[in-house]
């Protein structure tokens, strides 16, 4: 058969054995006058022709402008079917939504055709969820055995009390609609629930979540949840985090709710970069803590029966003799014979054994951002005026910046004094006031944060200074847009705030100190 372009096309032909009744109706009629035979056989009529693609569309090609719309429908019954307010309207809702993944995402926590209920949350705070078998089976091999497999069991109603309403409804979500709606009070049990019943690409998107929320503020936390979710690169992370900012890790709310393995392990933790007084001084806030949680009167005593043997982790021996008699001594934690030999450890020439650790933490080695490749002195003075000397650079790996390498006088010893700012978008992240002694050389000089600031990857930051002092100063020449810095890449350009002359290829900042 041939078209009208003169291609071949290949048909498909239905015959049927029609009755007599229809051959009379056909088109090709008996002509007039001529008689009829109700005798004769039946006879095939050809009733459709279907040509054939070369190519198959998805039904999202066959429809695009429709999506727009669709999208909004869609998440217009997300919205509803999330409140449980899961009511369809039209009765050709089918055929609202041209895609099978809008037509899924109807479904979603939807009573229409529910085969299964779940009773999700602990007693008192529960919720029932409708769900489907065929599409959760096929999202999760979990459910699969239990729908499907060998042992499944015959249940209209199932109960998972573990798992939070909020973080069981995100996952069917992503089963049913392929979205992943994370947030940061969630995230944590929906990660359960995502290794609960084996749903890999949730739980990886769950952890990526949780690795750029990471912070000193959290750390600790994340650090024992990624342990007990065997997420060995999330726990990499959170150590980096604890290492570098470790004091404020410590002091942070979160470091109380940690279980008693992850205190051992931050304890023992040979790189943590913190004075042992803080370390010392977190460890009874934990202490206090967890006799809260087991219903213990919040005593000296108890804290002590809390910690266990933890506490000869904590290397009280390294502190300094004024931290020690003003803090740990003082305490009522240590036992009378524990602080005497501690007290002689300090002073005598033949030291007593201790049960505690008495080899200082190694902490972690700063590295240093070099951006020029030469400085200039004295016969091209730089002058300071109160004005502010800046710089933006941004790294390609997560960094914590401690603090800057100044230059100092060219003409002779002297002190300065300098503020020091690290902003991002224009907000302060660090900054402190302080002062440092210049030697006369061209060396330079460092000038540290309070507390590490931490540096995400491929974001600008600003670094500024204003120092007062000998106005007359070493200054850096024949800057570098890009260093290389073992691992870690810093990109320089000049900033709007830098009032004094300092850009990319000179001035002041010469050092940007880091961990990493």
């Amino acid at each position: 058969m041939v078209d009208a372009k003169g291609k071949n096309m290949k048909c498909l032909t239905f015959f049927l054995m029609l009755p007599e009744s229809v051959k009379i109706r056909s088109k090709k009629g008996p002509k007039k006058g001529s008689p009829t035979n109700s005798k004769l056989p039946p006879v095939c009529y050809e009733i459709i022709t279907l040509k054939t693609k070369k190519k198959k569309k998805m039904a999202a090609d066959i429809f695009p402008t429709k999506k727009t719309v669709n999208a909004t429908s869609v998440q217009q019954y997300q919205q509803q079917n999330l409140n449980n307010n899961n009511t369809i309207q039209s009765t050709n809702w089918q055929g609202l939504y041209p895609t099978i993944r809008e037509r899924n995402s109807v479904m979603f926590n939807n009573e229409l055709m529910a085969d299964v209920h779940f009773v999700v949350g602990p007693a008192g705070a529960t919720q029932r969820v409708p769900g489907h078998k065929y599409v959760l089976a096929v999202g999760s091999s979990v459910f699969h055995a239990m729908f499907y497999g060998e042992l499944a069991e015959d249940q209209d109603e199932i109960r998972i009390p573990d798992v939070e309403p909020a973080a069981f409804l995100a996952m069917l979500k992503y089963i049913y609609c392929d979205e992943i709606d994370l947030g940061a009070d969630t995230v944590l049990a929906t990660l359960y629930a995502a290794k609960k019943y084996i749903v890999p690409h949730l739980a990886r998107a769950c952890v990526n979540f949780l690795e750029t929320s990471l912070s000193a503020k959290n750390a600790c936390v994340l650090l024992s949840q990624s342990c007990l979710f065997e997420e060995p690169d999330l726990t990499q992370r959170c150590w980096e985090v604890i290492d570098a900012q470790a004091e404020l890790a410590l002091k942070s709310e979160g470091f109380c709710d940690i279980d008693f393995q992850t205190l051992e392990s931050i304890l023992r933790r040979e790189t943590l970069n913190a004075k042992e007084i803080v370390v010392f001084e977190s460890a009874l806030s934990w202490a206090e803590a967890e006799c809260q949680r087991q219903d213990l009167t919040v005593t000296i005593d108890n804290k002590r029966k809390v910690l266990e043997k933890a506490v000869y982790l904590i290397r009280i021996p390294t502190m300094a003799l004024d931290d020690f008699a003003n803090g740990a001594a003082q305490s009522g934690v240590l036992t009378l014979s524990e602080t005497n030999d501690i007290f002689l450890w300090y002073t005598a020439a033949k030291k007593p054994e201790l049960q505690f650790v008495c080899k200082p933490r190694k902490g972690l080695v700063p590295q240093r951002c070099h951006r020029f490749q030469s400085c200039a002195y004295r016969s091209n003075q730089w002058r300071y005026r109160g004005r502010c000397d800046s710089i933006q650079f941004a790294v390609d790996k997560r960094v914590f910046i401690a603090g800057f390498g100044l230059y100092g006088s060219s003409c002779g010893s002297t002190e300065y004094s300098a503020k020091i700012e690290l902003k991002r978008q224009g907000v302060i992240l660090g900054q402190n006031l302080s002062k440092y002694f210049s030697d006369g050389s061209s060396n330079t000089f460092p000038v540290w944060f309070e507390y590490p600031v931490q540096i995400e990857p491929d974001t600008f930051y600003t670094a500024s200074v204003v120092l007062d002092g000998n106005e007359l100063s070493y200054f850096g020449q024949e800057g570098m847009t890009e260093v290389q810095c073992g691992k870690v890449t810093f990109q320089f350009q000049c900033s709007s705030d830098s009032t004094n002359g300092t850009g990319v290829q000179g001035g002041q900042i010469p050092e940007l100190i880091f961990y990493a």
